[in-house]
């Protein structure tokens, strides 16, 4: 059981790191003062996500920090440890680590490591880092963690071993089964894409190139593919179906539904990322757009 809880809507984004730091630093800031409760980072090749949030953290005053997620095969678990307790000291509840086996493409095609058993890696992973040593001064809260979880095994971890979990890329059917496996006390912290257009042949078009970078990785695609798709589904530039399941777009009150809908099915938070940011850009219009609808919205009572 984890007493560690985030506001309810946050923000799940790539974007702030292809605009300069101090940029980057200020709307933060505005995200803040916009209701937002969390800015989740990824991790692939761009900046350090412990190093991003140090700088997000310092020009903030209550947002959370977030990894979504930090890749356990980056960085051992003596330093994945050295950067949560730092950041966990410096900024008290207001971190959370994402941990997770991030994707066989990304571990063996940029890293040039060895993808095997991510599950088993990930277990042992979680026992390294509780014995890690740490010499440092001590955070006064203790460091949150949730993984990356999609199946059944990820997902029962995350709620025995961490404060709960990340599903990644996944429709509000996902997000109920993922509660009824990690149990009521567990967070369940939802990603959810989202784009703000009206029209459904242009939202749909615009949506595919998102939905083939993710869709074609296995370990979305199988979960997608035991939440009833079939591969008719992944044809073709994917299906209607699949494409409106997955990221939500229309009206700002569309996306909101869709973000009630994980509320309603048991979320204890989603953090929404927004797509059609130009290049070298954040989509800061629609988030503020988007603001007075999703930083009202909160959990259903469970």
């Amino acid at each position: 059981m984890t007493d560690f809880r985030l506001d309810s809507v946050g923000i799940w984004t790539f974007d702030l790191e292809q605009i300069p730091s101090a940029r980057a630093k200020e709307v933060a800031a505005e995200l803040e003062d916009l209701g937002y409760g969390a800015i989740w980072l990824g991790e692939v090749a761009g900046r350090d996500p412990f190093v991003h949030l140090t700088m997000l953290l310092s020009a903030t005053s209550r947002i959370v920090g977030a990894t979504g997620i930090a890749s356990i095969y980056a960085r051992d678990a003596v330093t994945m440890n050295e950067a949560a307790q730092a950041l966990t000291e410096a900024f008290p509840e207001r971190f959370l680590l994402g941990l997770g086996v991030s994707h066989h493409n990304i571990v063996e095609g940029v890293r040039k490591l060895t993808y095997d058993k991510p599950y088993s890696h990930m277990l042992e992973y979680l026992d390294l880092l509780d014995a890690a040593p740490y010499s440092g001064a001590r955070p006064t809260t203790p460091v949150r963690r949730v993984l990356a979880a999609l199946g059944p095994k990820m997902l029962q971890l995350a709620a025995e071993r961490t404060d709960g979990a990340h599903p990644y890329f996944v429709p509000p059917e996902h997000t109920a089964e993922a509660r009824q496996l990690v149990g009521p006390d567990a967070l369940l912290c939802v990603e959810q894409m989202v784009l703000l257009d009206t029209d459904p042949a242009s939202a749909r078009e615009a949506a595919r190139p998102t939905m083939a970078r993710y869709g074609s990785l296995p370990n979305y695609r199988n979960n997608l593919l035991r939440h009833g798709f079939t591969e008719d589904d992944f044809a073709d530039g994917f299906s209607d179906r699949l494409i409106d399941s997955i990221i939500a777009w229309g009206t700002v009150d569309d996306c909101a539904k869709r973000v009630q809908a994980h509320f309603d099915a048991g979320a204890d938070h989603v953090c929404i990322q927004v797509l059609g940011a130009a290049k070298r850009d954040v989509p800061l219009a629609q988030w503020r757009e988007l603001a007075p609808a999703m930083t009202s919205l909160k959990p259903t009572t469970r």
